[in-house]
């Protein structure tokens, strides 16, 4: 038994003397390894080259324009002008009441329209192209009369701007007339007879009528023709030369 124990015991301290050689050899190779480590000079390694840079493009104002935008702590600081639509035009004014049509005259083929401008107002001669009130005679014939105001013209029938005042006047005045009583019977007619031109002869180359001529319109007497002419106040009688 002691044998087996001492040769055991034997066997433990080679096992241990064989280990604690291994671990000193592995340590001296460990510790060589280290100072090799240190003391071995690597070279360094050639840098590469660095890749250049992209080309910055120049710095514009406009290309913060978004970032103003969204970064905005006050509507007033809008880069946008807001202008204002110009008022809308006034409306034009309306148009004053007609000229009041009296009547015309053709003298020598010149037409010439008896206009008042108002009610109130006296009747007075106009021509084409003359002006009667807010309005310009443009044209006038038997049928029709054409006014212009500003720029728009206005054609009416003699009907349309007729004066009926004096007429609707002389209605009222006849009504009253014969409403009231007869004071006196009316004077006779005058006798008419056939008499020719009288008085000398005009700068227009006329001679006056007589009151109590007889004579038909176009009766012709010594050379003389005599013409009835229409006019707002009756009938105008003169004698023209019969060969004109």
């Amino acid at each position: 038994m002691n044998r087996r124990m001492i040769a055991l015991n034997v066997v433990l301290a080679g096992l241990a003397i064989w280990a604690g050689i291994q671990w000193r050899s592995q340590y001296v190779a460990a510790r060589a390894r280290e100072r090799r480590m240190y003391n071995a000079k690597v070279p360094p390694l050639a840098a590469a080259p660095l890749p250049p840079l992209p080309a910055q493009p120049p710095v514009l104002a406009t290309g913060y324009n978004e970032v103003a935008q969204k970064l905005l702590l006050h509507p007033s600081r809008n880069p946008d002008i807001v202008v204002d639509p110009p008022p809308p035009p006034p409306p034009p004014p309306p148009m004053p009441p007609l000229p009041k049509y009296h009547g015309q005259m053709n003298l020598d083929g010149d037409v010439v329209a008896i206009l008042s401008a108002g009610k109130d107002d006296p009747p007075q001669e106009v021509k084409a192209g003359g002006v009667i009130g807010q309005f310009r005679l443009v044209d006038v014939n038997t049928r029709d009369i054409t006014f212009q105001w500003r720029d728009q013209q206005v054609r009416k029938t003699l009907d349309q701007v007729l004066d009926t005042s004096q007429a609707q006047a002389a209605a009222n005045s006849a009504n009253v007339s014969s409403s009231a009583p007869a004071e006196a019977a009316p004077p006779p007619p005058a006798i008419k007879s056939q008499v020719g031109p009288v008085g000398e002869v005009s700068q227009f180359g006329r001679r006056a009528c007589d009151p109590n001529d007889s004579y038909a319109e176009g009766s012709v007497v010594d050379g003389w023709r005599k013409v009835l002419s229409p006019t707002p106040f009756g009938k105008a009688c003169y004698w023209d030369r019969a060969g004109r």
